[in-house]
């Protein structure tokens, strides 16, 4: 550890642990709050057994307890929201009141119950319970939905239940979501400790959802608690088992399609001052990753995972809360046609591609909380999350060879990247004031070993014949004139891709070996940030500042106001808001190091398709966003809440992948403009019946040059264009219905994407030039479902040319002839529909102590043949999920 760091963690944990004890209950995640308080009749004596519940209505989060022999009543770890209170006790008035948790400090009330003259029954007659007077827009849901939306996803369902319940995010494989037009620039806020590496299933581990108690997802403006990477910001509360006092958890087994089989468990218990809660499955599937073909080979993949969470609470003041996760994942990676019977240079056969990774990710985190007085909390946590990432080429690394210009190189990778930081903040709530003031240091160890060597005999190839093609059997060009061939060098007009000797040590299929490469740097970040939540009368303003210190490969320093403002329309149940944030956008660190140095040097920039001109380290950039929206209640029966974004971002990040491996570069463009839409729906719980539906539109044009990085293949052209994560709508609808309080239960969703840009799409120039297609394999033609006219493309037989009027595809938009546009017009994916279901019940056996549940979940049930994105510079091909079906059975005490 640096002097500096070790200086700074010292006086924090002075200033710490020298405060006085106070006597309020200690509340320990960044995240949550609690609420406490005293119920009391008319003449002041405490009433004991009375019944106490909050209940959010959107979220569906919901808790009861009872009050103890002193009248007294605790509800810890609430996630931040508006509550409805319900106090109820025999012979006494139900007491109703809103409540709204949004900070650590704890909420504590004392409440008196009137004596009852006659039954009472509370219901809620208005809208104003539905509507968050916030101006950032964002999403919760709670555990008890979890379960009622059929996730596409078992190994990253986390990212499934992101993309399926937020608006603003578009969909793609292997886990992955796009929000609000930003590839992936998305960070986890767990329990306080902030993620913001990657977090898709080809990059690192996720959280397990057992774990989750509730989420939050910010597509708004980010508060100043925020930043790196904040398209969305997703704030997860964990399980907690503090308070739990009789043991409870459940034990579950699942079996389905492809194989998949997923065991797990959770247990949470405790007393009053700790508790501990641990979760862990191990899941093993025949599709773990979403393949280039919809048919399914080569895709084995397994999992297993432990969370676990312990609190305790030292003293009425103090307490501490500590995270602990470890997972390992092992997998395939999915082969095409193309990857089957590989031959090498002589034509012999080499076999298929046998190409696998592993992932293990381990993450402890410890956080201390004191409360300084009634309205003041102090929150210090450290953390330590560290990624290893191996990457196995085929043991015949000659069978790693692809399609021409895709895979040409046989690739392996160990690469590791560790977090390790601390976070500190008070909390001071009084009056009209929520602010919040805090600290955040962390350093990113990056350590990425690298083997490279050619397995394409025509990339290096000295030799050109007559039809200026490759020729093989020749290491050097003075060996051409006497077999009566042309020198492939810079001096020939005909050499497209002149021979380079630096590459021959390299070349396996010239008797050469692996090239190694090893890169390594230490990424700091410290961040200082204030801010203060006022609200006063129907106003609400948002007002912080944010200071970010970033020290890299680069240094980028950035002030960034973030300011808020929210308007309140009672009599209609109204709020209107707007909202704008500075931020500061760093680099993606997969990678980093490779792809800032690779393109200077002589034997990786050939390899990784470097852009000439482009050779610098990845700058920080810098974005500015607005938002505004509002929110609308419509009695109690319906809220509807949307934001319009522009985000205008100079140092633009995305990501170019190396061949077809999921070992990929961030890269920098110029700049970036985005704008859209974002909406969500919410019916609650009507007679058994409740629904929701998000929605989105967003543009993401990117404007080059490329400014630094490896790779990349498009926008050569120095014109602006859509990048592969802009779609122009895309929605999701849920519909649940629970027949009667604790009987059967049905989940249905529908979603619908517009489609991605596509990739490499062969298009009509004009509606007189034939289409020429022999730049594509038999098998990407065929993953892209293209046809002359009724002739489809197959495997034995790929079409050649075809008039631009008979041209057209089943999985992907073409623009039509003479209309292809880079930014206006892009060849994307086609639309598709994709329906999934869930039936369960929670109680089998109506069991009291003791219940018995089992679910059926139904995943593309129709079956539809859809693409997720074909020959996209990121991720290259993949389809969506065949039908799938899963069944599972728990057991739960």
């Amino acid at each position: 550890m640096h002097s500096s760091l070790r200086r700074v963690v010292a006086v924090a944990l002075f200033f710490l642990f020298s405060l006085g004890v106070t006597k309020l209950m200690a509340q320990s995640e960044g995240n949550s709050g609690s609420l406490s308080g005293t119920v009391i009749d008319p003449t002041g004596a405490v009433i004991p057994s009375a019944t106490v519940s909050i209940r959010n209505p959107v979220s569906e989060y919901a808790q009861t307890t009872q009050t103890d022999s002193a009248g007294h009543y605790a509800f810890t770890n609430v996630p931040f929201n508006p509550y409805h209170m319900v106090i109820s006790a025999p012979g006494f008035a139900s007491a109703v009141q809103d409540v709204d948790i949004r900070a650590v400090v704890p909420v504590v009330l004392k409440t008196a119950l009137k004596v009852s003259t006659s039954a009472t029954t509370v219901t809620v007659t208005g809208g104003e319970d539905l509507i968050e007077k916030d101006s950032t827009f964002h999403t919760d849901v709670d555990r008890s939905m979890f379960k009622k939306v059929p996730l596409e996803s078992q190994s990253s369902s986390v990212s499934s239940l992101v993309t399926l319940t937020s608006p603003g995010v578009a969909a793609d494989s292997n886990g992955l979501f796009h929000g609000l037009g930003d590839h992936a620039s998305n960070s986890f806020s767990v329990d306080g400790q902030a993620i913001t590496d990657q977090q898709s299933k080809v990059f690192s581990n996720q959280i397990p959802a057992a774990s989750i108690q509730s989420i939050e997802v910010i597509s708004g403006a980010p508060p100043a608690e925020y930043g790196d990477k904040t398209s969305l910001i997703i704030k997860v509360t964990t399980r907690s088992g503090q308070g739990i006092t009789k043991p409870t958890g459940s034990i579950h087994t699942s079996y389905g399609s492809f194989g998949s089989s997923n065991t797990g468990f959770d247990v949470a218990y405790g007393k009053a001052n700790w508790g501990n809660f641990i979760a862990g499955n191990g899941l093993n599937t025949g599709r773990f990753l979403d393949g280039p073909e919809f048919k399914v080979f080569h895709d084995k993949g397994n999992e297993e995972n432990v969370f676990d969470r312990v609190d305790y609470q030292l003293t009425p003041g103090d307490s501490i809360h500590v995270n602990l996760q470890y997972t390992r994942s092992w997998f395939q990676t999915p082969n095409s046609y193309d990857n089957l019977n590989v031959h090498d240079q002589f034509g012999n056969p080499v076999g298929n591609a046998d190409q696998k990774s592993k992932i293990e990710t381990f993450n402890i985190a410890p956080t201390y909380t004191r409360l300084l007085s009634q309205y003041s909390v102090l929150n210090f946590g450290v953390y330590v999350r560290k990624d290893a990432y191996n990457y196995y080429p085929s043991k015949n690394p000659l069978a790693d060879l692809g399609p021409p210009n895709l895979q040409s190189e046989s690739i392996g990778q160990e690469r590791t990247l560790t977090n390790a930081g601390f976070h500190s903040d008070i909390s001071y709530v009084r009056g009209i004031n929520n602010i919040k003031a805090g600290a955040m240091y962390e350093q990113t160890f990056l350590r990425e070993n690298d083997s490279l060597g050619v397995v394409d005999p025509t990339l290096n190839s000295p030799c050109l014949n007559a039809e200026n093609e490759p020729v093989n059997g020749f290491t050097d060009p003075s060996q051409c004139a006497a077999a009566g061939l042309q020198e492939n060098v810079a001096s020939n007009p005909n050499a497209t891709t002149p021979f380079l000797p630096i590459l021959v040590p390299y070349d396996l299929t010239r008797g050469g070996g692996l090239y190694s490469y090893f890169g390594h740097t230490d990424v700091k970040e410290l961040a200082l940030y204030i801010e203060d939540q006022i609200k006063t009368g129907n106003w609400l303003f948002n007002l912080g500042m944010r200071g970010d210190l970033y020290n890299g490969l680069t240094v980028a320093r950035q002030a960034e106001p973030r300011l808020g403002t929210a308007y309140s329309i009672k009599p209609t149940n109204t709020v209107l808001r707007a909202s704008y944030a500075r931020t500061l956008e760093t680099p993606f660190n997969e990678n980093l190091v490779l792809s800032s140095s690779g393109c200077t040097n002589a034997v990786l920039a050939p390899l990784l398709l470097c852009t000439p001109g482009v050779s610098g380290t990845l700058q920080p950039g810098f974005r500015n966003e607005f938002h505004a929206g509002l929110e609308q209640a419509f009695s109690r029966y319906f809220v509807l809440s949307g934001d319009y974004i522009w985000k205008y971002t100079h140092n633009a990040f995305d990501f170019s992948v190396l061949g077809d491996t999921p070992i990929t570069f961030p890269i920098d463009w110029h700049n970036s403009k985005i704008t859209g839409f974002a909406l969500r729906g919410d019916v609650p719980v009507v007679h058994g019946v409740s629904a929701y539906v998000v929605m989105s539109s967003v543009a993401a044009r990117f404007f080059p040059p490329q400014t630094a990085g490896a790779g990349a293949t498009v926008g050569q052209n120095g014109l602006p264009f859509r990048i592969d994560h802009d779609e122009k709508f895309n929605q999701t609808t849920h519909l649940q219905y629970q027949f009667g309080q604790n009987g059967p239960w049905f989940g249905f969703n529908w979603r619908y994407d517009s489609g991605l840009v596509a990739g490499s799409v062969p298009f009509a120039v004009n509606t007189t030039t034939p289409v020429d297609l022999t730049g594509l394999t038999a098998d990407q033609q065929q993953q892209a479902g293209l046809a002359c006219g009724s002739q489809y493309a197959t495997l034995s037989s790929p079409l050649t040319t075809c008039a631009p009027s008979q041209y057209h595809s089943s999985l992907v938009s073409i623009p039509a002839p003479g209309t292809e546009n880079d930014d206006h017009n892009p060849p994307r994916i086609a639309p598709r529909s994709l329906f999934d279901a869930v039936v369960g019940e929670d109680n089998l056996f109506h069991g009291d102590r003791y219940r018995w549940s089992t679910s059926f979940t139904a995943v593309n049930f129709t079956n539809k043949y859809a693409l997720y994105n074909f020959l996209s510079t990121f991720s290259g091909t993949h389809y969506v999920t065949p039908r799938a079906f899963t069944g599972e059975i728990g057991f739960h005490f």
